[in-house]
């Protein structure tokens, strides 16, 4: 008979139980984790704070109620961005707290959930203000709104009382923060990295002026050199031709084949597009792409769509009006692509960003919305400019011949070099066919048959050693 197991009870492992498992609230879980909001905790997340701030003004610009931000990097480590916008509501918030606090503490609250207050919005997903303040040991609010200048200040994102101050007609907001050395590798802020997003940000927000100054500048060693004094200097970006503007700048040292910028918008449900383009004497694109005015480095949906309907209407223009033989094949994108300096950017009501650092737009739907509207607008452009157009197009057929040209010379060197590997003799003159069964070889004595049968031979077919 079978003896019997009884099993052996079981103990919870030591140091496994209710009260191993941490529940994080607010924005401890921030603190936490803070590669899970922010890019990192060097340079790059550290940057990242102030764009935030910034994404949030210029939310208040693209919906129409700020026409200017004001950066300051300040002496004592901190930034400060202010604008004119609406100023964040202060009134007590359902939750039992004023509505400002509720944005500063508490992650995902916002205006950029409700569709009615902004169509289209930047930031951090609507966790921005709270996950700049919980990376913090300082913010210091200033907003003007509902006809009082009201502070708050917030330590280690521990809210301090709501104070309402002087009457005041202005409207907007005034942030202060100083990022926590306890999180950050580094505090200290490049003032040309903060200087490329601002203009960044001027150009892709037609109109709108942003202001730039670095108050540790004056403050500093360097500030009696020629490079402290320049960098104390206020920097303003203002451009009032927007996305033309920026394809101007990125060919200012180059030469354009032609005057005008090609640029045209379109519209969808939800979905907002603008492109600027033109192309230069150069050998290399500069194509650059946006999505809620968040650059989109890795590209995405939206990049994919304009450069599919650029290949496309340029091949079937050149096809129509005959511009290339019909044997030479389609141009691909690379060479239609070449001396291009291209902004594409998207405006979307839901964006959905691939990564946590948003640098790749991954919505679907904005792929054909933007591959129709480019269509489109590109084939009207090109039949209406036909002087502009058939440059562009003689340029990309130029890029085709060089492509195929480099290509040719590349499998003759391979073709060489695999017969030194493979002991054919040095005085092979190869014939050009690579197809075996239509190849001859004649085998001739000494160097004068050999240079008769060359000069007699037709090398596409015939070898002679």
């Amino acid at each position: 008979m079978a003896a019997k197991h009884s099993r052996k009870p079981t103990t919870p492992e030591p140091g496994y139980d209710a009260s191993s498992v941490t529940v994080l609230e607010g924005l401890e879980a921030v603190r936490k984790r803070p590669g899970m909001y922010i890019a990192d905790t060097g340079e790059r997340g550290l940057h990242q704070l102030v764009r935030e701030i910034v994404d949030n003004s210029v939310d208040e610009a693209m919906a129409g109620y700020a026409t200017r931000v004001d950066v300051t990097l300040l002496a004592d480590g901190g930034v400060e961005v202010a604008d004119d916008g609406r100023g964040i509501p202060v009134e007590m918030h359902e939750l039992g707290i004023p509505t400002v606090e509720v944005v500063m503490t508490v992650l995902h609250a916002g205006g950029k959930f409700d569709s009615q207050t902004y169509a289209v919005s930047g930031g951090l997903n609507g966790v921005g203000l709270s996950v700049v303040n919980a990376l913090s040991t300082r913010v210091e609010l200033e907003i003007d709104r509902d006809g009082y200048h009201w502070t708050q200040n917030y330590l280690r994102a521990k809210p301090e009382e709501l104070v309402r101050g002087a009457p005041t007609r202005r409207t907007g907001n005034t942030t202060r923060f100083w990022p926590d050395p306890e999180i950050f590798e580094t505090t200290t802020f490049n003032l040309e990295t903060v200087a490329r997003r601002m203009q960044e940000m001027a150009f892709l927000n037609q109109g709108l002026t942003i202001v730039l100054a670095d108050e540790r500048a004056t403050a500093d060693e360097m500030a009696d050199t020629p490079e402290g004094a320049e960098n104390a200097k206020p920097r303003t970006f203002h451009y009032p031709g927007g996305l033309e503007d920026f394809v101007r700048h990125l060919n200012r040292t180059k030469q354009p084949i032609h005057n005008s910028v090609v640029r045209f918008t379109g519209t969808g449900a939800g979905q907002q597009l603008e492109v600027a383009m033109q192309w230069n004497a150069g050998y290399s694109e500069s194509v650059h792409s946006f999505a809620n005015t968040i650059n989109t480095h890795e590209g995405g949906t939206h990049e994919e769509g304009f450069r599919a309907a650029l290949t496309t209407v340029v091949n079937k223009y050149a096809k129509d009006k005959k511009l290339f033989k019909e044997k030479d094949g389609n141009l691909t994108g690379d060479d239609i692509r070449e001396g291009l300096a291209a902004i594409v950017s998207v405006r979307v009501r839901e964006p959905q960003f691939e990564g946590q650092t948003k640098t790749k737009l991954g919505n679907t739907e904005v792929r054909s919305f933007v591959q129709k509207a480019c269509n489109e607008h590109l084939t009207y452009w090109f039949e209406a400019n036909p002087a502009d157009a058939k440059t562009i197009v003689t340029k990309a057929i130029s890029s085709a011949h060089a492509r195929t040209a480099a290509r040719k010379a590349r499998e003759l060197v391979r073709r060489k070099s695999a017969n030194d590997l493979g002991g054919l003799p040095g005085k092979l003159a190869d014939c050009r066919s690579k197809d075996p069964s239509k190849s001859e070889i004649y085998i001739v004595e000494g160097d004068s048959a050999g240079g008769s049968a060359k000069s007699g031979r037709d090398s596409m077919y015939q070898a002679i050693l």
